[in-house]
C-alpha cells in the first residue's frame, strides 16, 4: 500500500516532464553549424522565390519524404513524438526568436549536412538542395510573419551580429527594437 502512492507521484512527474511543455526549445541562441563553417552557412540564400505553391510542397516533404514532423511535429513546435527526448529539443519553428536569430543560409546547412551535438542528422542524402529549401519556406511559413523583421528572407542574425540587410546588426541597430541579444527570445 505504502509504493502506490509513490508510484502515482512518478507516473505524474514523468508524464509532466515528457510532456511538450519540456520538449521545448531551450537553446534557441546557440548555432547549430559548426564555428568553422558558420560563415560558409550564412552566405547561402534561399534561390526559391516567396510562393504559395513552393509552401504547399514544403509541406507535403516536411509531412512525407522528409519525416520532419517525426521530431518537429505536425504543429512545427518542436514537439513531435520522436523528439520528446532529444537534448536540446528540435526547432521551434513558431518561434519568433529562431527566426530573427538563425539565417535561412544556417537552417539549410543543418538539415543538409546535420547539427552535431543533436538529434538533426543529415538529410542531404535523401532531399536534394531545392526540396530542402522547398521545405524550409513551408518551416518559415509557421512563424506567420513573427520574427522576421531580422531575417526578412535572406537575413538574420547569430550570435555577436550576423549580417542581413539592415546594416551589421541585421536587426536595424545594436540589437533590434527588442533590447538586448537575449531579451526578445526569453521565454
Amino acid at each position: 500500500m505504502f509504493w502506490k502512492p509513490i508510484l502515482v507521484l512518478i507516473v505524474v512527474v514523468g508524464s509532466f516532464l515528457a510532456s511538450p511543455l519540456f520538449g521545448r526549445e531551450r537553446q534557441l541562441m546557440s548555432p547549430r553549424v559548426p564555428a568553422e563553417k558558420i560563415e560558409e552557412a550564412r552566405a547561402l540564400v534561399n534561390p526559391l522565390p516567396d510562393s504559395p505553391d513552393i509552401v504547399e510542397k514544403g509541406k507535403a516533404i516536411y509531412e512525407g519524404k522528409g519525416t520532419c514532423f517525426n521530431c518537429h511535429g505536425k504543429s512545427g513546435r518542436g514537439d513531435g513524438t520522436g523528439g520528446l527526448s532529444l537534448n536540446p529539443s528540435p526547432r521551434n519553428f513558431w518561434h519568433h526568436g529562431m527566426w530573427r536569430h538563425r539565417t535561412e543560409g544556417e537552417l539549410f546547412w543543418v538539415i543538409k549536412n546535420g547539427s552535431p551535438g543533436t538529434g538533426m542528422i543529415p538529410f542531404g542524402g535523401l532531399l536534394t538542395d531545392d526540396e530542402i529549401w522547398t521545405v524550409m519556406q513551408y518551416e518559415r511559413s509557421f512563424a506567420k510573419g513573427r520574427g522576421q523583421r531580422g531575417m526578412g528572407r535572406h537575413g538574420g542574425m547569430g550570435p555577436g551580429g550576423g549580417g542581413g540587410h539592415r546594416g551589421p546588426k541585421g536587426m536595424g541597430g545594436s540589437h533590434g527594437k527588442h533590447g538586448g541579444q537575449n531579451e526578445c527570445c526569453q521565454e
